[in-house]
């Protein structure tokens, strides 16, 4: 045998960890279509399914309707015309994204809704008819998720080249005409990409439809699970709600057949915003700040408001500073929690990719795309049985009486976390990691490194700036995170979406409003980060005058 090659036919115990630690994220999910085939269908699932799926259905329609259609003509305004404060315009318009749904659900209940308004409100008093109902629940999301199709339409829309525009011209369209005859057919496929994410996102909602009293999947499996106690009804609900979110990216995968859309930036010219003038400025430039107003800025400057006044009147809540601490704690400890199992399923596969790694990294990525509260339900099954198991091993060998160490407590909650945004958090590292040549590590090989020396010497400091990204996203999403929280934290320790959510629901606001607006406020933090790092070239280059 030769010497030199044997290493090479040993498995690789960095590449067995990745794998291991992979199928571990992924695992809990297991649990879900599990629940069908060990306990039949349940009862309760029965007599609850058919109303909240077909609710489901109904917000998923309407929020992909909804957003197409605010989303894609906003991508098509700020690419293909020019006209005052578009550069602005632009990217403010993605700052929607910074508000959960259950925040922008309390300021409009605050302001119009179904209990009595705060004193500070601008509009107390008047009501706001079809708030809780379809509509609210379509609306108020629709307004803070189409900036998912926004940013991948304006994308897809800077990538193609004014040739092709102007071709269509010749052909007798006008400038309008060739937008939707040649550039949206091209952008079709990011259109579509950001109507599935928003949509999945919309399923996965569970704060703003309860508050609004739309009883959905979402809300359904929370009934269940806190008022039946009913596991396997949970679990069978949560299996639905996947196999919909599922549906929507296979569906948009169907209906777009074997179509193929080639941009065609690379044999051509950008496109050259068409400059307006006249009444045709002023209203191209006034719906999209009136949007920003309403959406954002309006709810921002309430909160605030609702804010001082609360610290001045000294109605502050008790426990906010324990909310805010706790809060940082989990975001911190699923922060670091995701980054090690980022780190080690993209260096398991560095230092040998194999195929079973490569499935284990898409399998432990598919959390992200599954709602919190399903995840939450999902992991709970491993969780009890884990406890049970240790329980009885610490009674039966050492004869010592353990108390839950994982269900009902944070240890869970922040499994539920990794499980869920372990994907951010892999992607961050991976693209990062895909940057250090693989020269780096043959040579710190040659000097007798072993692998893991490789990793802490070599990696790491190349690796910190895609580290901090992913704890940045880890840390954002779980301070934003309502779904999972609301079903596994500890009895008495609450989030600040928690007391937001749980102070809007008894009309608390002036509990509610503060950790509400420290909620938008670091939201605002990777939206700012998009804005900075987004290449803007259209906003450089000359407008065509009209005519």
């Amino acid at each position: 045998m030769d010497v030199a090659t044997a290493p090479r036919r040993r498995v690789s115990g960095w590449a067995v960890l990745g794998v291991l630690v992979a199928l571990g994220v992924a695992g809990p999910l297991v649990a879900l279509p599990a629940s069908f085939v060990l306990g039949g269908v349940d009862a309760v699932t029965l007599t609850l399914l058919p109303p909240a799926l077909g609710r489901s259905v109904l917000l998923g329609a309407g929020v992909g309707i909804g957003t197409l259609l605010l989303g894609g003509a906003l991508a098509v305004l700020v690419s293909f015309y020019d006209f005052p404060g578009r550069r602005v315009v632009e990217w403010a318009l993605v700052l929607p994204l910074a508000i959960p749904g259950y925040v922008l659900v309390f300021v409009i209940v605050g302001q119009f809704g179904y209990a009595d308004p705060l004193q500070s409100s601008l509009f107390g008093g008047l009501q706001l008819p079809g708030l809780r109902g379809p509509v609210g629940a379509i609306g108020v999301l629709t307004a803070v998720l189409y900036p998912y199709v926004y940013v991948l339409g304006r994308s897809a829309f800077l990538g193609q080249s004014r040739q092709s525009l102007e071709a269509a011209r010749s052909l007798g369209h006008g400038y309008l005409g060739s937008v939707w005859t040649v550039a949206l057919p091209l952008a079709r496929p990011a259109l579509a990409g950001g109507v599935a994410l928003a949509v999945m996102e919309a399923l996965a909602d569970f704060g703003a439809v309860n508050l609004l009293g739309y009883q959905a999947l979402t809300d359904a499996i929370y009934r269940v699970w806190y008022g039946a106690f009913d596991t396997t009804a949970a679990l069978q609900l949560a299996t639905v709600l996947v196999g919909l979110a599922l549906l929507a990216v296979v569906l948009e995968r169907a209906l777009r057949g074997r179509a193929r859309y080639h941009q065609s930036l690379a044999h051509g010219d950008a496109v050259l915003p068409r400059r307006l003038t006249g009444w045709r400025a002023g209203f191209a430039c006034g719906l999209p700040v009136l949007l920003l107003v309403l959406v954002f800025a309006f709810p921002v400057t309430q909160l605030a408001a609702w804010s001082v006044e609360t610290v001045l009147t000294g109605r502050v809540a008790d426990r906010l500073g324990e909310a805010a601490v706790s809060t940082l704690l989990l975001a911190a400890a699923a922060a670091a929690v995701a980054v090690c199992t980022s780190t080690t399923v993209a260096y398991g596969q560095r230092v040998r990719p194999t195929r079973t790694g490569a499935v284990a990294a898409r399998l432990a990525a598919v959390g992200y795309a599954v709602p919190g509260a399903v995840i939450a339900v999902a992991i709970y099954v491993p969780l009890v049985w884990l406890d049970r198991r240790l329980i009885a091993v610490a009674d039966n060998w050492f004869g010592v009486e353990i108390g839950l160490l994982f269900t009902g407590t944070i240890l869970g909650l922040v499994g539920a976390y990794v499980v869920r945004f372990h994907a951010q958090a892999y992607a961050a590292v991976e693209s990062r990691m895909g940057r250090v040549h693989p020269h780096l590590d043959d040579a710190a090989r040659a000097l007798g490194a072993d692998r893991a020396r490789v990793l802490t010497d070599v990696h790491l400091p190349l690796l910190w700036p895609g580290i901090a990204t992913a704890a940045l996203l880890v840390t954002v999403e779980v301070i934003k995170e309502l779904p999972a929280t609301a079903l596994l934290r500890p009895l008495g320790r609450d989030t600040l979406a928690i007391m937001t959510w749980e102070a809007t629901k008894d009309s608390r606001f002036d509990t509610a409003a503060l950790p509400a607006l420290l909620i938008v406020l670091v939201g605002l933090v990777p939206v700012v980060v998009l804005v900075r790092l987004w290449n803007r070239p259209v906003g450089t280059a000359p407008p065509v005058p009209q005519g």
